[in-house]
């Protein structure tokens, strides 16, 4: 029997949210697009927009409640102190865990493999422009609004939940699990993601550069201008920048429609990957992603 036929326990996906990065809102919808999958559970539990170390110690407990197979951490940076209270805890457990941040994450690789953690970093999650002259509910919706289009359309969300998928089948095979240690930059979408036409693909990349670039303006706007005059025309420029990355986005995106040649990769019942590109046709079961797997 192939072991893509086997019926599994559902293997428990426990996910904390500390603070929020475009990768966070998604992310268990992306195991489960469907709401169909038999395979998984997921919980999730959320400290919210905050990230102190009160809340951490308020809501860490509820998720091993759950009896998770899988921990994932997602938070901005976390070397600071909130979701650095989160690694020490998930390293002190036996249960394959995974962090996924934002570019402040890539200085911590070293640390991270310390701890025995594996980790996704996504360099074009950017932070946001938290000046409160500048940033209201409604802006701050629009601008996560628009990483998300960058975001799904390159193709990182996509390889976010194959990461996580590829745990989640070797902790059903009972194989060895393998942690991720992935930082997604322009050179990852370049190389990984699934546009079959290269202007498209270029068009991709343009918007995921201008997403890390959004991360270093806003830094600057953030925490290093003191001056009004400076940082609020910083912040609102960074915000028209996801606004135009994310038209590029779309605009690759189209392109590939256009050629009846958009990849579309749904999870199965079981939870396996399918794969299609022509949009009349049915989708199939991704034989390839498998193979690399069980070698």
């Amino acid at each position: 029997m192939n072991n893509t036929d086997i019926n599994y326990e559902k293997v428990k996906v426990g996910v904390f949210k500390c603070g929020n990065i475009a990768s966070s809102p998604l992310f268990e919808l992306l195991l489960d697009e469907l709401a169909d999958r038999k395979d998984i559970k997921t919980r999730t539990v959320t400290t919210g927009s905050k990230m102190g170390v009160e809340d951490v110690e308020e809501a860490l407990p509820r998720i091993f409640e759950f009896n998770p197979n899988l921990l994932v951490l997602i938070s901005p940076n976390p070397s600071i102190p909130g979701p650095a209270k989160v690694r020490e805890r998930f390293s002190k457990n036996d249960i394959p865990s995974v962090i996924v941040s934002d570019a402040p994450g890539r200085r911590l690789k070293v640390e991270l493999e310390e701890q025995g953690l594996g980790y996704i970093i996504i360099m074009g999650d950017p932070l946001i422009g938290a000046r409160r002259e500048f940033l209201d509910p409604t802006e701050m919706a629009i601008f996560n609004s628009n990483i998300i289009k960058v975001l799904a359309i390159t193709g990182v969300y996509r390889m976010i939940h194959q990461e996580i998928d590829k745990l989640i089948y070797a902790i059903e095979t009972g194989t060895d699990v393998t942690l991720p240690r992935l930082i997604i930059d322009s050179s990852t979408i370049r190389d990984r993601s699934d546009f079959k036409n290269p202007y498209a693909k270029a068009k991709a990349i343009a918007a995921y550069e201008l997403t890390e670039k959004i991360a270093e303006i806003n830094l600057q706007a953030c925490f290093r201008e003191k001056e009004r005059e400076k940082y609020i025309p910083l912040v609102a420029s960074a915000h028209e920048i996801a606004q135009i990355a994310a038209k590029l986005a779309e605009e690759a995106r189209e392109i590939e429609k256009y050629g009846d040649t958009l990849v579309r990769k749904p999870h199965s019942k079981n939870g396996k990957f399918k794969t299609k590109t022509k949009l009349m046709l049915p989708p199939t079961i991704d034989e390839e992603f498998y193979r690399k797997l069980e070698k």
